[in-house]
């Protein structure tokens, strides 16, 4: 039997977190074998945050792809993007140097530092599949006009995080 902690909340109320919950229940009524955090989307899209692309110019050395600016709630960050669709204006997810993103396939990958083709990249603007809600890629994930550069991707997406209890 496998129970979310967030699914109990709706029926009892209690400020008391999943572990302490476990051990109740054992003590009580039942033997927990484990709990196991579990998220909506692989890697809970921590690292990735909204940003707002502030200028972009061509690339000098590639012709598909363009240097720019991007706000992401700091000091604007320089990224190359190759996506097409990338405009002035524009409200994006941006993953940070350090955030790890998953493949379709599951596999990790870092996000890193970079310099692409000469010109240094602080980061990368997402499509959506990049960021785990899959289709097909066709360019970067453009946001509503009304998200605010700095906000946490998991909180502007509101990301479930769970503790499932394992009988």
């Amino acid at each position: 039997m496998k129970v979310s902690f967030n699914w109990l909340k709706q029926y009892i109320s209690t400020d008391l977190d999943a572990v302490t919950i476990a051990e109740i229940l054992t003590d009580t009524v039942l033997e927990v074998e484990k709990t196991a955090e579990h998220v909506s989307i692989k890697g809970g899209l921590e690292g990735l945050f909204v940003g707002e692309v502030l200028t972009k110019e061509k690339h000098p050395g590639a012709d598909r792809l363009n240097v720019t600016t991007v706000n992401v709630g700091g000091e604007p960050q320089q990224i190359v993007c190759g996506a097409p669709n990338v405009a002035v204006g524009q409200k994006v997810v941006v993953a940070v140097p350090g955030t790890t993103l998953y493949t379709e396939e599951g596999e990790a990958f870092k996000i890193k530092k970079s310099k692409i083709r000469g010109v240094e990249s602080l980061g990368m603007i997402c499509g959506p599949d990049e960021i785990g809600f899959g289709g097909a890629h066709e360019g970067i994930m453009v946001l509503d006009s009304d998200a605010v550069p700095g906000t946490p991707a998991p909180e502007y997406f509101k990301i479930e995080k769970d503790t499932q209890i394992f009988k």
